[in-house]
Protein backbone atom coordinates (compact mmCIF):
# COMPACT_ATOMS: atom_id res chain seq x y z
CA UNK A 1 0.00 0.00 0.00
CA UNK A 2 2.72 2.33 0.12
CA UNK A 3 2.40 3.06 -3.69
CA UNK A 4 -0.46 5.18 -2.77
CA UNK A 5 -0.30 6.35 1.08
CA UNK A 6 0.99 10.25 1.64
CA UNK A 7 2.83 10.70 4.89
CA UNK A 8 1.02 10.61 7.73
CA UNK A 9 0.97 13.56 9.45
CA UNK A 10 -1.34 16.90 10.17
CA UNK A 11 0.18 18.85 6.95
CA UNK A 12 -0.87 16.31 5.01
CA UNK A 13 -4.63 16.48 6.13
CA UNK A 14 -4.29 20.62 6.51
CA UNK A 15 -3.52 20.42 2.75
CA UNK A 16 -6.36 17.43 1.84
CA UNK A 17 -8.68 19.65 3.60
CA UNK A 18 -7.84 23.04 2.17
CA UNK A 19 -6.57 21.64 -1.42
CA UNK A 20 -9.27 18.82 -1.71
CA UNK A 21 -12.44 19.89 -0.35
CA UNK A 22 -11.64 23.47 -0.16
CA UNK A 23 -9.90 23.85 -3.52
CA UNK A 24 -11.10 26.96 -5.94
CA UNK A 25 -14.51 27.72 -5.73
CA UNK A 26 -15.16 25.12 -2.74
CA UNK A 27 -17.02 26.17 0.49
CA UNK A 28 -20.59 27.07 -1.17
CA UNK A 29 -22.30 30.38 1.24
CA UNK A 30 -25.92 31.31 1.76
CA UNK A 31 -26.95 34.80 0.96
CA UNK A 32 -27.88 34.85 5.35
CA UNK A 33 -24.16 33.80 5.62
CA UNK A 34 -22.28 37.11 3.49
CA UNK A 35 -25.22 39.51 5.17
CA UNK A 36 -23.91 38.35 8.28
CA UNK A 37 -20.56 38.34 7.87
CA UNK A 38 -20.79 42.39 5.78
CA UNK A 39 -22.42 43.51 9.34
CA UNK A 40 -18.47 42.96 11.39
CA UNK A 41 -17.20 45.69 12.79
CA UNK A 42 -13.24 46.87 11.86
CA UNK A 43 -12.61 45.68 15.75
CA UNK A 44 -12.83 42.33 15.01
CA UNK A 45 -9.62 39.89 15.65
CA UNK A 46 -8.94 38.14 13.07
CA UNK A 47 -5.51 35.66 12.30
CA UNK A 48 -5.76 37.41 8.58
CA UNK A 49 -6.43 33.82 7.49
CA UNK A 50 -9.41 33.93 4.87
CA UNK A 51 -11.44 31.04 2.61
CA UNK A 52 -13.15 32.01 -0.83
CA UNK A 53 -16.80 31.71 -0.72
CA UNK A 54 -19.39 31.63 -3.35
CA UNK A 55 -22.38 33.36 -2.76
CA UNK A 56 -26.07 32.00 -4.54
CA UNK A 57 -25.45 34.99 -6.99
CA UNK A 58 -22.41 33.42 -8.23
CA UNK A 59 -20.34 36.56 -6.70
CA UNK A 60 -17.15 35.71 -4.94
CA UNK A 61 -15.67 37.20 -1.86
CA UNK A 62 -13.30 36.17 0.88
CA UNK A 63 -13.77 35.94 4.38
CA UNK A 64 -11.70 35.66 7.69
CA UNK A 65 -11.94 31.95 8.68
CA UNK A 66 -12.57 33.29 12.57
CA UNK A 67 -15.94 35.25 11.17
CA UNK A 68 -17.09 32.00 9.42
CA UNK A 69 -17.58 30.14 12.73
CA UNK A 70 -18.45 33.02 15.08
CA UNK A 71 -21.92 32.94 13.15
CA UNK A 72 -23.42 29.29 13.74
CA UNK A 73 -26.75 30.99 13.10
CA UNK A 74 -25.78 31.72 9.56
CA UNK A 75 -27.12 28.72 8.06
CA UNK A 76 -27.92 26.96 4.46
CA UNK A 77 -31.41 27.88 3.19
CA UNK A 78 -33.96 24.53 2.71
CA UNK A 79 -33.99 26.05 -1.08
CA UNK A 80 -30.09 26.62 -1.39
CA UNK A 81 -29.37 23.21 0.49
CA UNK A 82 -31.05 20.85 -2.26
CA UNK A 83 -28.48 21.93 -4.74
CA UNK A 84 -25.29 20.89 -3.35
CA UNK A 85 -21.50 21.77 -3.11
CA UNK A 86 -20.39 22.50 -6.65
CA UNK A 87 -18.33 20.05 -8.56
CA UNK A 88 -18.03 17.32 -5.79
CA UNK A 89 -18.73 13.65 -5.62
CA UNK A 90 -18.85 12.60 -1.99
CA UNK A 91 -17.64 9.31 -0.96
CA UNK A 92 -16.98 7.30 2.27
CA UNK A 93 -14.51 4.39 2.71
CA UNK A 94 -14.93 2.04 5.87
CA UNK A 95 -11.81 -0.40 6.80
CA UNK A 96 -13.32 -3.48 8.01
CA UNK A 97 -10.20 -4.63 9.65
CA UNK A 98 -9.56 -1.66 11.94
CA UNK A 99 -13.25 -1.58 13.55
CA UNK A 100 -13.13 -2.71 17.06
CA UNK A 101 -16.42 -1.52 17.99
CA UNK A 102 -15.06 1.70 19.75
CA UNK A 103 -18.06 3.09 19.07
CA UNK A 104 -16.71 6.85 19.15
CA UNK A 105 -17.97 7.22 15.79
CA UNK A 106 -21.55 6.74 17.22
CA UNK A 107 -21.18 8.88 19.87
CA UNK A 108 -19.32 11.40 17.77
CA UNK A 109 -22.40 11.41 15.46
CA UNK A 110 -25.02 11.86 18.36
CA UNK A 111 -23.18 14.68 19.89
CA UNK A 112 -22.22 16.56 16.45
CA UNK A 113 -26.47 15.91 16.24
CA UNK A 114 -28.02 16.68 19.23
CA UNK A 115 -29.17 12.82 19.06
CA UNK A 116 -30.49 10.80 22.52
CA UNK A 117 -28.77 7.58 23.34
CA UNK A 118 -31.02 5.51 21.38
CA UNK A 119 -31.59 7.43 18.45
CA UNK A 120 -27.95 6.63 15.89
CA UNK A 121 -27.36 7.81 12.88
CA UNK A 122 -24.07 5.32 12.90
CA UNK A 123 -25.00 1.68 13.89
CA UNK A 124 -22.09 -0.71 14.08
CA UNK A 125 -23.79 -4.29 13.91
CA UNK A 126 -22.27 -7.02 13.59
CA UNK A 127 -21.94 -9.37 10.81
CA UNK A 128 -21.05 -12.89 9.99
CA UNK A 129 -20.54 -14.19 6.05
CA UNK A 130 -20.40 -17.73 6.85
CA UNK A 131 -20.85 -20.62 9.66
CA UNK A 132 -17.45 -20.73 9.50
CA UNK A 133 -16.06 -17.64 9.89
CA UNK A 134 -15.70 -15.34 12.23
CA UNK A 135 -17.68 -12.36 13.13
CA UNK A 136 -16.88 -8.67 12.04
CA UNK A 137 -17.82 -5.08 13.25
CA UNK A 138 -19.48 -3.31 10.50
CA UNK A 139 -20.47 -0.18 10.87
CA UNK A 140 -23.32 1.40 8.75
CA UNK A 141 -24.16 4.83 7.99
CA UNK A 142 -26.56 6.43 5.51
CA UNK A 143 -25.42 5.20 1.89
CA UNK A 144 -26.41 8.15 -0.22
CA UNK A 145 -27.27 6.26 -2.72
CA UNK A 146 -27.12 7.25 -6.58
CA UNK A 147 -30.54 5.53 -7.31
CA UNK A 148 -32.01 6.17 -3.65
CA UNK A 149 -35.62 4.17 -3.07
CA UNK A 150 -36.19 6.72 -0.24
CA UNK A 151 -36.67 9.78 -2.64
CA UNK A 152 -38.37 7.95 -5.09
CA UNK A 153 -41.64 7.21 -2.60
CA UNK A 154 -41.24 10.17 -0.76
CA UNK A 155 -44.54 11.83 -1.57
CA UNK A 156 -43.74 15.33 -0.56
CA UNK A 157 -40.17 15.79 -1.65
CA UNK A 158 -38.99 16.11 1.78
CA UNK A 159 -36.37 13.34 0.93
CA UNK A 160 -34.23 14.73 -2.30
CA UNK A 161 -30.05 14.29 -3.65
CA UNK A 162 -28.22 16.52 -4.38
CA UNK A 163 -25.84 17.18 -7.05
CA UNK A 164 -22.75 16.62 -5.13
CA UNK A 165 -24.30 12.72 -3.99
CA UNK A 166 -25.74 13.32 -0.27
CA UNK A 167 -28.85 12.35 0.28
CA UNK A 168 -30.99 14.37 3.24
CA UNK A 169 -34.09 15.17 4.55
CA UNK A 170 -36.09 18.54 4.74
CA UNK A 171 -38.17 18.07 8.02
CA UNK A 172 -40.65 21.47 7.05
CA UNK A 173 -41.82 19.47 4.65
CA UNK A 174 -41.33 15.72 6.46
CA UNK A 175 -45.38 14.28 6.86
CA UNK A 176 -43.95 11.48 8.47
CA UNK A 177 -45.58 9.01 6.48
CA UNK A 178 -42.23 6.92 6.91
CA UNK A 179 -42.89 5.50 3.10
CA UNK A 180 -39.21 6.33 3.05
CA UNK A 181 -38.29 4.29 5.93
CA UNK A 182 -40.09 1.09 4.81
CA UNK A 183 -38.31 1.69 1.17
CA UNK A 184 -34.70 1.95 2.45
CA UNK A 185 -32.99 -1.59 2.20
CA UNK A 186 -30.28 -0.54 4.27
CA UNK A 187 -32.73 0.49 7.49
CA UNK A 188 -30.73 3.42 7.43
CA UNK A 189 -33.30 5.72 8.86
CA UNK A 190 -34.91 6.87 12.57
CA UNK A 191 -37.81 8.50 13.08
CA UNK A 192 -38.43 11.16 15.61
CA UNK A 193 -41.01 10.31 18.34
CA UNK A 194 -40.89 13.55 20.16
CA UNK A 195 -37.57 13.07 22.09
CA UNK A 196 -36.24 17.14 23.16
CA UNK A 197 -32.48 16.74 22.93
CA UNK A 198 -30.56 19.12 25.71
CA UNK A 199 -28.49 21.10 22.76
CA UNK A 200 -31.76 21.37 20.17
CA UNK A 201 -31.02 25.06 20.26
CA UNK A 202 -34.48 26.42 18.43
CA UNK A 203 -33.28 30.18 18.05
CA UNK A 204 -31.28 29.38 15.34
CA UNK A 205 -33.07 29.30 11.63
CA UNK A 206 -33.84 25.95 10.39
CA UNK A 207 -31.62 24.19 8.02
CA UNK A 208 -31.85 20.16 6.19
CA UNK A 209 -28.06 20.09 6.41
CA UNK A 210 -27.98 20.02 9.92
CA UNK A 211 -31.37 18.67 11.21
CA UNK A 212 -31.38 21.58 13.86
CA UNK A 213 -34.36 22.38 15.43
CA UNK A 214 -35.44 19.22 15.56
CA UNK A 215 -38.68 18.50 14.35
CA UNK A 216 -41.24 15.27 16.31
CA UNK A 217 -43.07 13.14 14.00
CA UNK A 218 -40.50 13.46 11.18
CA UNK A 219 -37.91 10.83 9.65
CA UNK A 220 -33.62 11.56 10.50
CA UNK A 221 -31.01 9.79 9.17
CA UNK A 222 -27.16 10.08 8.64
CA UNK A 223 -26.60 13.33 6.16
CA UNK A 224 -23.10 13.11 5.79
CA UNK A 225 -22.25 16.44 7.76
CA UNK A 226 -22.27 19.12 4.62
CA UNK A 227 -22.60 21.70 7.22
CA UNK A 228 -18.64 20.92 8.29
CA UNK A 229 -17.98 20.04 4.71
CA UNK A 230 -18.23 23.56 3.64
CA UNK A 231 -15.91 24.39 5.97
CA UNK A 232 -13.25 21.77 4.84
CA UNK A 233 -13.77 19.56 7.60
CA UNK A 234 -14.55 15.85 7.93
CA UNK A 235 -17.88 14.32 8.63
CA UNK A 236 -18.24 13.77 12.67
CA UNK A 237 -17.81 9.95 12.55
CA UNK A 238 -14.99 10.53 11.02
CA UNK A 239 -13.14 13.01 12.86
CA UNK A 240 -14.49 10.73 16.19
CA UNK A 241 -12.72 7.68 15.38
CA UNK A 242 -10.22 7.14 16.88
CA UNK A 243 -8.57 4.04 14.55
CA UNK A 244 -8.57 5.60 11.33
CA UNK A 245 -11.60 3.27 10.17
CA UNK A 246 -13.82 6.15 8.40
CA UNK A 247 -11.64 7.21 4.85
CA UNK A 248 -14.04 10.72 3.67
CA UNK A 249 -13.70 12.74 0.54
CA UNK A 250 -14.05 13.61 -3.05
CA UNK A 251 -14.93 10.73 -6.00
CA UNK A 252 -13.61 13.68 -8.19
CA UNK A 253 -10.66 14.03 -7.32
CA UNK A 254 -10.40 10.83 -6.58
CA UNK A 255 -9.12 11.51 -3.34
CA UNK A 256 -10.26 10.37 0.24
CA UNK A 257 -8.64 10.58 4.13
CA UNK A 258 -9.11 9.71 7.58
CA UNK A 259 -7.73 12.21 8.75
CA UNK A 260 -4.25 10.59 9.47
CA UNK A 261 -3.51 9.60 5.92
CA UNK A 262 -4.85 11.09 2.51
CA UNK A 263 -5.23 8.01 -0.29
CA UNK A 264 -6.26 7.45 -3.93
CA UNK A 265 -9.68 6.38 -3.56
CA UNK A 266 -9.72 4.36 -6.74
CA UNK A 267 -6.32 2.97 -5.78
CA UNK A 268 -7.40 2.16 -2.14
CA UNK A 269 -10.32 0.01 -3.65
CA UNK A 270 -8.42 -1.86 -6.35
CA UNK A 271 -5.74 -2.76 -4.04
CA UNK A 272 -8.06 -3.26 -0.97
CA UNK A 273 -10.87 -5.63 -2.62
CA UNK A 274 -13.36 -2.67 -2.11
CA UNK A 275 -17.04 -3.54 -2.21
CA UNK A 276 -20.37 -2.09 -1.63
CA UNK A 277 -23.09 -3.43 0.38
CA UNK A 278 -25.69 -5.35 -1.06
CA UNK A 279 -24.43 -3.88 -4.42
CA UNK A 280 -26.89 -6.10 -6.04
CA UNK A 281 -29.97 -4.80 -4.73
CA UNK A 282 -29.46 -1.73 -7.93
CA UNK A 283 -29.03 1.27 -5.41
CA UNK A 284 -25.34 2.40 -6.27
CA UNK A 285 -24.28 3.04 -2.71
CA UNK A 286 -21.50 5.98 -1.76
CA UNK A 287 -20.08 4.30 1.07
CA UNK A 288 -17.76 1.37 -0.22
CA UNK A 289 -16.59 -1.20 2.52
CA UNK A 290 -12.89 -2.64 2.83
CA UNK A 291 -12.76 -6.39 3.34
CA UNK A 292 -12.60 -7.38 7.31
CA UNK A 293 -9.11 -9.44 6.46
CA UNK A 294 -6.15 -9.26 8.88
CA UNK A 295 -7.89 -7.64 11.20
CA UNK A 296 -5.71 -5.43 13.93
CA UNK A 297 -7.90 -6.16 17.04
CA UNK A 298 -9.23 -8.90 18.40
CA UNK A 299 -13.27 -9.53 18.03
CA UNK A 300 -14.00 -9.50 21.71
CA UNK A 301 -12.37 -5.86 22.09
CA UNK A 302 -15.66 -4.64 20.66
CA UNK A 303 -17.88 -6.33 24.00
CA UNK A 304 -16.25 -3.99 26.68
CA UNK A 305 -19.98 -2.25 26.52
CA UNK A 306 -22.82 -1.42 28.97
CA UNK A 307 -25.29 -4.47 28.99
CA UNK A 308 -28.15 -3.08 26.42
CA UNK A 309 -25.16 -2.42 24.08
CA UNK A 310 -23.91 -6.12 24.07
CA UNK A 311 -28.10 -7.44 24.09
CA UNK A 312 -27.90 -6.10 20.25
CA UNK A 313 -25.24 -8.85 19.78
CA UNK A 314 -26.86 -11.98 21.07
CA UNK A 315 -27.82 -14.75 18.75
CA UNK A 316 -24.59 -15.02 16.95
CA UNK A 317 -23.54 -18.08 18.81
CA UNK A 318 -19.73 -17.08 18.70
CA UNK A 319 -20.72 -14.01 20.50
CA UNK A 320 -23.43 -15.80 22.98
CA UNK A 321 -20.78 -17.95 24.51
CA UNK A 322 -18.56 -14.92 24.78
CA UNK A 323 -21.03 -13.04 26.29
CA UNK A 324 -21.77 -16.31 28.76
CA UNK A 325 -18.70 -16.09 29.81
CA UNK A 326 -18.32 -12.25 30.64
CA UNK A 327 -21.68 -12.93 33.06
Amino acid sequence: MENYKSKKSGTDRRKFLKLGLMSSVTIVAGSSLISNLSTIGDDTKTSGEKVRLLTPDGKMVEVATENINKYPEALITPAESRKGIPDRKFVMVIDLAKCKNARKCVEGCQKGHNLEYHEEFMKIQLLQNTENEEPYWFPKPCFHCDEPPCVTVCPTGATFKRDDGIVLIDNERCIGCKFCMTSCPYSAREFNWGSEPEFNDKTQPYSPETQVPRAEGTVMKCDFCPDLLRQGKLPYCAQSCPMGVIYFGDKNEDIVTNGDETVRFSQLINDRGGYRYLEYLGTKPNVYYLPPVNRQFPLERGLNHDKEILERYRNVPYIDELLNKKN
